[in-house]
């Protein structure tokens, strides 16, 4: 706060919303903003391949109980039909905000497809930190239509020419 009139010492305006992993260094790609996206892709792909190990071993474990080869198929289309769509579901994710009773509706099947999940964070991070785009498109347009409410006109509009 300044001293001398108590207004704030940050400019005005829309503040950029923060990103999980990245805060709000995805606007200016600052403060290690590639380091952040590095360090998400090879983490996001270590995650997955040690959720592809656990389950692993909880197929095997079906294997060992012998429940039998329907039980078997099902459980692994489940987890890929599941994976499937936790996939494209995160990947809408990053470039539009879904709808939050949809996403409550959604959290089983996105915490069984938790291998998709990471695919898409990981795949999403190669190029820009996930939901950049999104958060970036709404920061614009929110920095332009507070740019324009505070711009003064110049001149008085009755004296203006007519043509």
């Amino acid at each position: 706060m300044s001293d001398e009139n108590g207004t704030p010492d940050t400019p005005g305006g829309p503040r950029p919303e923060p990103i999980r992993f990245f805060g709000t260094t995805w606007v200016d790609h600052d403060g290690g903003y590639r380091a952040r996206r590095a360090a998400v892709a090879a983490g996001s792909l270590v995650l997955a391949a040690v959720c592809g190990l656990v389950l692993r071993f909880a197929y095997q474990g079906l294997q060992i109980a012998d429940v039998g080869s329907a039980v078997s198929l099902i459980v692994v289309v489940m987890f890929a039909v599941c994976s499937a769509l936790a996939f494209g579901h995160t990947w809408g994710a990053f470039t539009e905000r879904p709808d939050p009773e949809r996403q409550s509706s959604l959290r089983g099947l996105l915490a069984i497809g938790f291998l998709g999940s990471l695919l898409a964070y990981f795949v999403r991070s190669l190029t820009e930190a996930p939901g950049e785009k999104l958060h970036r498109e709404e920061y614009d347009k929110a920095r332009a239509a507070y740019d324009k409410r505070v711009s003064r006109r110049t001149g008085n509009p009755s004296r203006k020419r007519r043509s």
